[in-house]
């Protein structure tokens, strides 16, 4: 592979060999990481790279299983939308096209932690 800008670009003929976030994607979820930690609700970040999909998430605790997961499944664009939102317990929180839109649960918390 090689890189040109913000893009990874796989040589002709040839599969990429993993999914990724592109710089904006990340500059997006690891600025609502850094407000969380702000604010005291999480402590540690993953991040997971496979042949189908990408994925962070966020710890409150380091032993524990992560408070928040965001999933980028570039296989799932045309249907229900790449981007799913997973809670505490795997339970899918929202799934959409846009990273704005399936983030916002956690922006929304976030200024309820702020406000009160």
């Amino acid at each position: 592979m090689q890189f040109f800008g913000d893009t990874i670009v796989a040589f002709p003929g040839r599969q990429p060999l993993q999914v990724g976030f592109t710089r904006e994607e990340l500059g997006r979820i690891l600025d609502l990481y850094g407000r969380m930690v702000a604010a005291g609700q999480w402590r540690d970040y993953a991040m997971d790279f496979a042949k189908d999909a990408a994925s962070f998430a966020a710890f409150r605790r380091t032993a524990e299983r992560p408070q928040a997961r965001i999933e980028k499944r570039p296989a799932l664009r045309a249907k229900q939308g790449m981007w799913t939102l997973f809670g505490e317990h795997g339970q899918i929180l929202k799934r959409g096209h846009e990273l704005a839109g399936v983030i916002a649960p956690v922006e929304r918390r976030l200024l309820k932690t702020v406000g009160d």
